[in-house]
């Protein structure tokens, strides 16, 4: 029999808001303590426009009533008005995973019940706050955001561009892997402009692709038209000024992670924080570039990755107080799944796309580097697959983000690539070996060398 003593809160609040959000309007389910009957609740439910004036009304009379907590689901981006605008009206505001709340088999499925049923669970400390960033944080999150959401789309323009070649026969792709480095965009520029001779074309050729001309002139032969060079133009229009809005973003990046840094209080903004020893807390003053910097050391992470990194964990690690809990919140471990006697794991769930991509990135191009990294993914590799692989080695890097971020004389040290083989135990890595030997047919018989 095991007991079980919790000395902290419950998580208990006597006076409650909940908002159950849809596009156009919230209902709102408002439980506090009665007047005069001791143990009695009273509850109003009422319906409140997602408008400005709306919102900032309804935060006063939040206020007025003494709301300690108001409670709100993530439904896509229609939250954000509530939770943003009450938020600066000093209400503590929670945002909940509908999930988590919902997944109650035979209960009746309305707006006002959903916010009553929300509200019960809040005032019994029985919801979870997600992680919302603080709002430098969130800027820079739409910042690093919509590069790659560009980059993905001037990648489908690119596309297009090779479509619209193959349709007027022209093989250009078959002879140059990258159609729009020096040769290839300067071929694709003047078809547009209307130069239609295949030798011309192939004589704008340039590098090693000099020696290919023949076979430039070849591909280029083909039933280019007026329409097919009108059609070009656009896409390449298209794909230009992607390219100018990328870079204008990056330098916006740029500018924020100058301006923001990363203090005690988790805000994003403000002084130094120092505790009751008088030292300066972890990281007090650092700018997301001075920290992005520290991420670029480790192997497999650029500064457009460490940039997304930083945007999507935030710069301050209180919300997670080790490394497993950031880890857990994004879903890069496997779920624990008890029984009886039986431990099994289940699938670790979706977690954030944004950070997940960009830590995917950063493991595939570890795995390929003579690293600590590296190796832990050769290891992996050979008895899990590539996936669960480049999923742990993505685990390896946020385990390293963390304590980079969180300790401000924390730097990456390469442990190197033969780190494990150091550090093997020379006993079990014979009986292993004798072991593979024997299920050979083999007949091992060990001496010590002399």
């Amino acid at each position: 029999m095991e007991e079980s003593r919790e000395d902290h809160d419950d998580g208990s609040v006597a006076r409650v808001a909940a908002i159950d959000i849809a596009k156009a309007s919230g209902m709102v389910c408002l439980r506090v303590p009665h007047d005069t009957i001791e143990g009695r609740r009273v509850q109003q439910v009422w319906t409140v426009a997602s408008t400005t004036n709306a919102i900032l009304e309804l935060g006063d009379r939040l206020v007025c009533q003494g709301v300690q907590r108001v409670v709100m689901e993530a439904t896509g981006s229609y939250w954000r008005p509530f939770f943003y605008l009450l938020e600066a009206r000093g209400l503590q505001c929670w945002l909940v995973n509908a999930r988590d709340v919902k997944n109650v088999p035979g209960r009746p499925k309305t707006d006002k019940l959903d916010a009553v049923w929300l509200a019960k669970l809040a005032e019994r400390g029985m919801v979870r706050a997600s992680f919302v960033p603080p709002k430098p944080v969130r800027q820079l999150r739409d910042l690093t955001r919509t590069p790659t959401v560009f980059i993905q789309e001037r990648t489908r323009h690119k596309h297009r561009v090779d479509k619209a070649l193959q349709d007027a026969q022209i093989k250009l792709s078959d002879v140059v892997s990258d159609l729009f480095g020096l040769s290839g965009r300067a071929m694709l520029d003047a078809l547009a402009a209307g130069e239609r001779n295949p030798r011309a074309l192939a004589d704008l050729a340039k590098g090693s692709l000099v020696k290919k001309k023949p076979a430039l002139a070849e591909a280029l032969t083909g039933q280019f038209e007026e329409h097919h060079g009108r059609l070009l133009g656009v896409l390449l229009g298209t794909v230009d000024h992607l390219t100018a809005q990328i870079r204008e973003l990056d330098r916006l990046i740029a500018d924020l992670m100058e301006q923001t840094t990363a203090p005690h209080d988790g805000t994003g903004t403000g002084p130094p924080h120092t505790d009751d020893t008088g030292t300066s807390s972890a990281c007090d003053g650092v700018t997301a570039r001075e920290l992005a910097e520290r991420l670029d050391a480790v192997p497999g992470i650029g500064p457009a990755t460490a940039q997304i990194i930083l945007a999507e964990i935030s710069l301050d690690m209180s919300r997670f107080p080790t490394p497993e809990h950031l880890v857990s919140w994004a879903k890069l471990c496997p779920r624990t799944i008890q029984s009886g006697a039986k431990n099994t794991t289940g699938p670790a769930g979706k977690g954030n796309p944004w950070l997940k991509g960009a830590l995917g990135e950063a493991a595939n191009a570890a795995a390929r580097t003579n690293t600590f990294l590296g190796a832990r993914y050769r290891r992996i590799v050979k008895r899990r697959g590539h996936a669960k692989a480049l999923v742990a080695v993505a685990r390896s890097i946020l385990v390293i983000t963390w304590h980079l971020i969180n300790d401000p004389d924390a730097r990456y040290h390469e442990l190197g690539a033969d780190w494990h083989q150091r550090h093997l135990n020379p006993a079990r890595k014979t009986r292993d070996l004798v072991r593979q030997l024997q299920a050979l047919g083999h007949q091992v018989t060990l001496a010590p060398a002399a």
